[in-house]
């Protein structure tokens, strides 16, 4: 049993997939969240990500011959997309190699890939698959134990339910001013009812301002 996971967070720069060639873009502003790639039987890409509502985004996917079968859904301020890529993404490339992707976000053409790898024996052949690819470069690597041990969970007495909805609804933009998604789009994202979010989400607030006001 191997006892060791490490932390990892990789930029990638020059990366030709749609969604970096879009970010890239001067005209669109915005950050792509993503969830990782899903490499299909025939070949294609099933893609997955959200942006804040962008039109150009939008216009600079569907001009793209690569992309097809490109859906998408509006909420609040927010576009959910659903697309087929022809064009291999390269985080392929280090999940073949062993990294467990967490988070994926495009902007300005570069990647920022946060995610884990279990024992130095798979961060090395991450670090082999990476090598091989032009623009990939590993930004920060630490044990998982020592980010467990400052999780804001344990130090701010949170449940890991209420920590998962603070940290998603801050990312998500829903504490921003204005703000830029709404509550049934973070619960959705959640994958949990309305009331439910905002029931973690007030237990949560009420437990750190209870130990930030006492």
């Amino acid at each position: 049993m191997i006892d060791e996971c490490l932390a990892v967070e990789f930029r990638v720069e020059n990366d030709d997939c749609p969604l970096a060639e879009a970010t890239q873009a001067s005209s669109v502003d915005v950050e792509v969240s993503a969830q990782p790639p899903q490499r299909r039987s025939d070949g294609y890409d099933l893609l997955q990500f959200s942006s804040p509502t962008s039109d150009r985004l939008t216009q600079a996917l569907d001009d793209d011959e690569r992309i097809s079968y490109l859906h998408v859904s509006k909420t609040d301020g927010r576009n959910r997309y659903r697309c087929l890529s022809k064009h291999p993404c390269v985080v392929h490339r280090l999940i073949d190699g062993g990294l467990i992707v967490e988070t994926l976000r495009y902007r300005d053409g570069a990647a920022m890939i946060f995610g884990a790898v279990v024992g130095r024996d798979v961060l090395k052949g991450v670090m082999e698959a990476a090598g091989d690819t032009v623009g990939v470069k590993l930004e920060r690597v630490y044990p998982l134990q020592s980010e467990a041990k400052e999780s804001p969970s344990q130090r701010w007495n949170l449940t890991p339910a209420q920590e998962e909805c603070i940290r998603t609804a801050l990312e998500m933009g829903y504490f921003a001013i204005p703000r830029e998604t709404s509550s049934e789009v973070v619960a959705d994202e959640l994958g949990i009812s309305k009331s439910a979010f905002l029931e973690r989400l007030r237990r949560g607030e009420a437990a750190l301002f209870r130990q930030i006001f006492r």
